[in-house]
């Protein structure tokens, strides 16, 4: 994972920053708004997670996105442009088609923000943020967002162990496979239950949640934090505006109406791209920051 910038802001800054980027990705299906939302989140998660890990929602993006449209077109028949008629006699419709991308573009954009999501707001960062409030669902919320890299590491330790005294689930035959199969399986869930038993006995020793206990904090907010906030806040405010002005609305049936309708919508999207890059630019701009140190010094 590279360097990120952006990840050691306040966890209050990055927090907001999420909540905002993916309601607006759930609430705006405009196709402007759509496609940039879909970049920031593509080229963030890029720099998070490398190549190799874009490559991995690649795989399941691409079907998604097939699965989306062809059910949507096959059950949807709205819409008053006619390309053809399906054999059961429906039409089969341009804004259908289009409107089965939007919901696929839509799932795919929601998913890329939460992986970033995931791999910005570690787990001290969300204790940090509800402890105090909800303790028993930060530490939930903890819990299940490492629980998937640790169990991807356990499962490999254990099929490990399980192929060096002869249970490998990729020889054999089928029922083996099978039965090598539900074995590891059993033993990574009974790991993962005996890991929660130890972790929520572990935080009920330490006095975890009870009223007045105090809990030391590195965060800080300083004030690149508060300028950071101040820009999501105003981001909000202007998209929230524009939102209610319905400039950003737009319907696929039963016409397709034009991207653009009033001279308000460009700087909207201006302001909308802004802050769906803007942790684009904070790494960007270190990145800069970096490079010019170390040239001076050289």
């Amino acid at each position: 994972m590279t360097r990120d910038a952006f990840g050691t802001y306040h966890p209050v800054v990055t927090m907001g920053y999420f909540v905002l980027t993916i309601g607006c990705a759930m609430v705006l299906i405009h196709p402007v708004c759509q496609g940039i939302s879909l970049a920031c989140a593509v080229m963030y998660a890029l720099h998070l997670g490398g190549k190799k890990a874009l490559r991995r929602n690649v795989l399941y993006m691409l079907p998604l996105l097939v699965i989306t449209v062809l059910v949507n077109a096959a059950f949807t028949h709205q819409g008053v442009t006619i390309l053809t008629y399906l054999p059961s006699g429906n039409p089969l419709t341009l804004e259908s088609i289009l409107y089965g991308l939007s919901t696929a573009f839509l799932l795919v954009t929601v998913i890329a923000w939460f992986s970033c999501f995931n791999a910005v707001m570690t787990s001290d960062k969300l204790v940090y943020l509800f402890g105090r409030i909800l303790p028993a669902l930060s530490l939930l919320l903890s819990m299940a967002l490492r629980m998937v890299p640790r169990f991807g590491a356990q499962l490999k330790n254990i099929a490990d162990a399980q192929r060096c005294i002869g249970r490998d689930v990729s020889s054999g035959t089928f029922l083996q496979r099978a039965r090598h199969g539900i074995r590891i399986l059993s033993i990574l869930i009974t790991w993962a239950l005996e890991n929660a038993m130890d972790t929520a006995d572990s935080m009920k020793a330490r006095g975890y949640g009870l009223p007045g206990r105090t809990a030391f904090s590195v965060y800080r907010f300083r004030k690149r934090d508060r300028c950071a906030l101040l820009f999501i806040l105003c981001s909000a405010a202007v998209l929230f505006a524009g939102i209610v002005c319905k400039q950003l609305r737009f319907s696929y049936y039963p016409l397709l109406p034009p991207l653009l309708i009033s001279v308000w919508q460009p700087v909207l999207y201006v302001f909308y791209a802004a802050m769906c890059a803007f942790p684009l630019f904070l790494n960007r701009r270190e990145s800069i920051k970096w490079r010019l140190q170390s040239k001076s010094k050289t």
